[in-house]
């Protein structure tokens, strides 16, 4: 049999695997992504930038708490055209895909941030309606009410000239599935699931106070990661589009259980933190270890495998 390949299609991007870092983790410079795509990822995402510079929240932002992160970083960013020029940095220096990953305050600026990304040539375009660590600023995330969803993704594909786009979606306003097809009725070419979870709170019981500074704030990594496969479970039933499943994962196995929720590409976020960029070269081996043991030579014959007929 010819060796397994992880060679993966995401909207006719081409990715030599299916890992993904997902957003928020390394920032928006060319050398930061550089790094994780010479340490094996295939694909990297930007972290989510705005029509202008953000400061985002005061420090403390994130903690590790055991089981996971929670962090409440606030969305801070170098705004789009600092951006802009890093994602173009990037890809003269990269094959590896490039999504760009953003938000806006109100719909028409999600498009205008979307046509001056579009204008970098990212591969891929990610509209960040999700966070849950900003509604005090820029008010309810915009995934809380899907006839604005589909709002945002139309303004958004309509300014992304031909690149594909993702809605991050998550699964804090407890119609998943709802959302889901709002997303993809209105053009959406895939979908990133899940955004972080909550918001929670952690107290540090020496001085009696939350921790962060900004209260509460989103829960990522270990914790989440059945929450996470459940979400891509019940997405990929919901529509037909691609889904990059996202969400507490760290290793081979748990990117096999994205895979086989129905994910067609898995991102990778909090455990860089735990253990560091070559966490994806580490899933890489265990995924084709995987294939070689079950006697199979591509992923497709195992994504959705979870869903019984």
């Amino acid at each position: 049999m010819p060796h397994p390949t992880l060679v993966t299609d995401l909207c006719g991007v081409r990715l030599e695997n299916p890992l993904v870092l997902a957003s928020g983790i390394l920032g928006v410079t060319a050398s930061s992504l550089l790094r994780v795509a010479n340490s094996g990822a295939g694909a990297v995402t930007t972290k989510s930038f705005s029509v202008d510079e953000r400061p985002g929240h005061k420090g403390p932002t994130i903690l590790s708490f055991g089981a996971g992160l929670i962090n409440a970083v606030g969305l801070s960013n170098p705004g789009v055209d600092a951006a802009v020029a890093e994602i173009r940095a990037y890809k003269a220096i990269s094959r590896t895909p490039i999504v760009a990953s953003i938000f806006g305050r109100t719909v028409d600026e999600f498009g205008a941030v979307a046509e001056r990304a579009a204008a970098a040539h990212p591969d891929l375009i990610e509209v960040n309606v999700s966070c849950p660590n900003v509604a005090a600023e820029l008010g309810t995330p915009f995934e809380a009410d899907p006839a604005t969803l589909a709002a945002v993704t139309r303004k958004v594909k309509a300014a992304a000239r031909s690149v594909p786009v993702s809605v991050k979606l998550s699964t804090n306003f407890g119609f998943l599935a709802r959302a889901a097809q709002a997303a993809a009725d209105a053009g959406a070419d895939l979908l990133t699931a899940i955004n972080t979870v909550g918001p929670g709170i952690v107290i540090d019981t020496n001085v009696r106070r939350p921790v962060l500074a900004n209260v509460t704030g989103g829960v990522s990594g270990r914790a989440i990661l059945p929450i996470a496969v459940r979400a891509v479970f019940e997405i990929s039933r919901a529509v037909r589009i691609p889904i990059i499943g996202t969400g507490g994962v760290a290793s081979a196995e748990d990117a096999l259980q994205m895979l086989m929720a129905g994910a067609t590409a898995v991102g990778i976020g909090s455990a860089v933190y735990d253990h560091g960029v070559e966490v994806f070269a580490a899933v890489g081996r265990g995924l084709t270890a995987y294939l070689e043991r079950e006697g199979l030579d591509r992923l497709d014959s195992i994504r959705g495998a979870a869903h019984v007929a």
